[in-house]
């Protein structure tokens, strides 16, 4: 019997995927077998790139600004995907921002930052990739949204609604593409070490308040919110359509 998990010839494009949750993802899939085009902004990507050759899979790596990103944007970078992989079997939009201020005070040019980066590129890039997907007949899309997709958070009101937003769209498009063989998922990640939570970690009083509702006692890891993106990526998912995995230590069960 085939090993259900295994992506061996896959071709996946992560977003986002030179660091953190988004690195932890590209290199899950590329130790299970797929080729991965990894986009990055800030972080260089050289380092991930490396252990992704060592895996003994092909590795890339494009430069995006999701901020104000248009529909040719996101197809140039579906496009640099393909080309560089010959072909997309899977799209992890997993790029994300957050902006953190007192609801009474926060400008309207955060807020459309925020939802710019965490919505729009989601959907510009997943009708990018879905326009292909749909006409090979297969695909999968894994859109990484938050445990703050059912709750209201403190003071992160643009990224409360960018995550509630973007179930809606994995739903949304589950109904329109689950007929032509593409899976559209979710994952909601709890609390996790990377440079979105760095504030809060700072934060002794912050850290502590968070720690005590989290059941498993801790943040999480990069790593440990990609084994669900392998999960949804593989065809051990063949029959999950429009559903979130939540990967959250705990923290939705208090």
């Amino acid at each position: 019997m085939s090993n259900p998990f295994d992506l061996t010839g896959r071709k996946a494009l992560v977003t986002g995927g030179a660091t953190g949750i988004g690195e932890g993802i590209a290199l899950a899939l590329a130790a299970a077998g797929a080729d991965v085009v990894l986009t990055y902004r800030s972080h260089a990507p050289e380092e991930t790139l490396d252990k992704i050759a060592a895996l003994g899979v092909k590795g890339a790596a494009v430069k995006a600004d999701f901020t104000g990103m248009d529909r040719a944007a996101a197809e140039e970078v579906v496009r640099f995907a393909r080309e560089a992989l010959g072909g997309l079997d899977i799209l992890v939009n997993n790029a994300g921002i957050i902006h953190r201020e007192d609801s009474t005070d926060m400008p309207l040019e955060d807020w459309r930052r925020v939802l710019s980066v965490n919505l729009d590129s989601v959907w510009l890039l997943s009708q990018a990739a879905g326009r292909h997907m749909v006409a090979q007949g297969a695909g999968k899309i894994v859109i990484v949204s938050s445990v703050l997709a059912t709750q209201g958070g403190l003071r992160v009101p643009a990224y409360a609604a960018s995550k509630h937003a973007v179930t809606g769209l994995t739903r949304a498009l589950c109904n329109e593409w689950a007929p032509h063989g593409v899976n559209v998922n979710a994952i909601a990640p709890g609390y996790t070490a990377t440079d979105n939570t760095q504030a809060l970690r700072d934060d002794p009083d912050r850290s502590r308040a968070l720690l005590d509702r989290i059941p498993a006692g801790r943040f999480a890891e990069p790593h440990e919110i990609a084994g669900a993106a392998v999960f949804l990526a593989s065809d051990a998912a063949a029959y999950c359509h429009g559903s979130t995995v939540t990967v959250d230590g705990g923290w939705l069960a208090r």
